[in-house]
């Protein structure tokens, strides 16, 4: 945990951002993307993200080898949602750790998710995804998406070691095509990607975020 920057890191908090006011759009309009509906809510909201991420996501899907097909699980999340999750982890922790002190159980608390004020889902910046084919049967990437670093003995971290070769394989065929595409990494989560949020900028070295929180453009 030490060599990889945390969301809850103040070099994160310290990007400034440029909001640029694009729409949050639904992906289950793309012919290129299968949108899953395991963390489907009522309105939707699991099932957007801003424009010039789709736009990328859209990219990445055409990049990928024949019959191989990205996998969205989740993109836009409210920031009553995005609370919510890190309140119930962090009280998970505590209960597990009740020795550690507040600012570490901050710390391992962001390894899966994010402080709601910097939240890459929360700015409809980030997606959860895996591959599929094109009947929809996913590949194996080591994990199940979401999979904590407690309940996956760490095999959740994108450069985990101890997975085995088919999962590596298809952890690479996912990164090659979304790192060209212009999306970044969260290294904890090898299914979370994001673009034009702060983790996003401080990781490219871009100068701003491009977006803030998105409850303004959710409709």
């Amino acid at each position: 945990m030490n060599d990889i920057i945390l969301m809850n890191d103040p070099r994160v908090a310290a990007v400034p951002v440029l909001e640029n006011g694009e729409p949050l759009v639904d992906l289950r309009e793309s012919p290129h993307l299968r949108v899953d509906t395991r963390l489907a809510d009522p309105a939707g909201a699991y099932a957007l993200l801003r424009e010039g991420v789709a736009l990328r996501l859209a990219r990445a899907a055409r990049l990928l080898p024949e019959g191989l097909r990205l996998l969205v699980t989740e993109g836009y999340r409210p920031l009553v949602l995005q609370q919510r999750y890190f309140d119930r982890y962090e009280s998970e922790l505590r209960a597990a750790h009740p020795d550690w002190p507040e600012p570490y159980l901050r710390t391992a608390t962001s390894r899966s998710l994010s402080p709601p004020e910097i939240g890459p889902h929360v700015a409809g910046a980030a997606v959860d995804l895996t591959l599929c084919t094109d009947s929809g049967t996913e590949l194996d990437l080591g994990t199940p998406v979401n999979a904590s670093p407690e309940e996956s003995d760490g095999a959740c971290y994108t450069a985990a070691p101890g997975i085995s070769p088919t999962a590596r394989d298809n952890r690479r065929t996912l990164s090659a095509a979304l790192t060209t595409a212009g999306l970044a990494n969260y290294p904890t989560e090898w299914w979370h990607w994001s673009y034009g949020d702060r983790y996003w900028a401080l990781t490219t070295g871009a100068p701003a975020a491009l977006y803030g929180p998105a409850d303004t453009y959710a409709g």
